[in-house]
């Protein structure tokens, strides 16, 4: 199973550049178009929140047309920059968005389950694990305690050394936590929020942070530099589960950069012996 993670897409209504000066809206077609190319074909894409800069119904207007290309399915969850109805009323056909309330769900259509959590506390940019939210999530996980699940959420539920952005992290992190260490068949918490690829030991399982299909936050650990973001390239997480291997994730960056052609690549006897090695060698080892 092949599964894209695009997150803090921070989409704005179309024609319009976010701070004025970030082109999010072709940034995300061009993260689609990336993903669409991707061989072999994905079967998901997770979108982790942030889905939107403000929150308006144009701007889910132009979500819903980009997301529309993706030929792959596209599950939804808010981050603190979305809005609960607005989203769901230019997302009508996603009905496991539900009508009300927080915006839970499981998919069930793929050998490994796929449990999305909103983490979205109203009128506040941190996230929020609370005691209803908790009590949800475990009557998910003991619904089917051994089938492969992953968690995907918007706020990391954990620190990751840039102040800023952890001082609007998850709150009720510690309890979710605990929650998920009971129970060995989670493979990974995926999430979003802090527009850089980060992975964290967590919950006798891993927790991951995927890049921003847009701006990427500067890596500072020292507070100098608050708020800043950087032109580092676009990019989102791929993550390949299979029975055996359990979830690897890659960061795959949205732009070709091109390739260095070496010499050596133009020899043809040279290049069909490398190949014998690497045949004879992934046999060795059953790859």
């Amino acid at each position: 199973m092949l599964i894209a993670q695009i997150t803090d897409m921070h989409v704005m209504p179309d024609g319009q550049l976010m701070g004025q000066v970030v082109p999010t809206n072709a940034m995300l077609e061009a993260a689609v178009a990336r993903i669409n190319a991707l061989i072999p074909t994905v079967d998901v894409i997770l979108a982790t929140g942030d889905l939107t800069e403000g929150g308006s119904a144009e701007a889910y207007t132009a979500l819903h047309r980009i997301l529309g290309a993706a030929t792959a399915p596209v599950f939804l969850i808010p981050g603190n920059h979305d809005k609960a109805e607005a989203m769901r009323a230019a997302f009508p056909a996603h009905d496991y968005l539900g009508t009300g309330g927080f915006m839970h769900y499981a998919v069930e259509d793929w050998p490994l389950r796929l449990i999305g959590l909103d983490t979205s506390k109203p009128q506040h940019p941190g996230g929020e694990m609370d005691a209803a939210r908790l009590t949800w999530l475990k009557a998910q996980l003991d619904a089917k305690p051994n089938v492969p699940t992953m968690i995907f959420m918007h706020h990391p539920p954990f620190r990751t050394g840039i102040w800023w952005m952890d001082a609007i992290g998850l709150s009720g992190a510690d309890a979710l936590e605990e929650l998920v260490h009971g129970y060995p068949n989670i493979e990974a918490v995926v999430c979003g929020h802090i527009h850089r690829p980060i992975t964290r030991r967590w919950g006798g399982t891993i927790a991951t942070v995927a890049p921003s299909t847009a701006h990427q936050m500067m890596l500072d650990l020292e507070g100098a530099q608050f708020l800043q973001s950087t032109k580092e390239p676009p990019a989102f997480a791929l993550h390949h589960w299979t029975p055996e291997t359990g979830l690897v994730t890659h960061t795959v960056y949205v732009d070709d950069y091109g390739l260095y052609d070496p010499p050596d690549h133009h020899d043809e006897k040279m290049m069909a012996r490398a190949r014998a090695f690497f045949d004879k060698s992934r046999g060795e080892l059953g790859v």
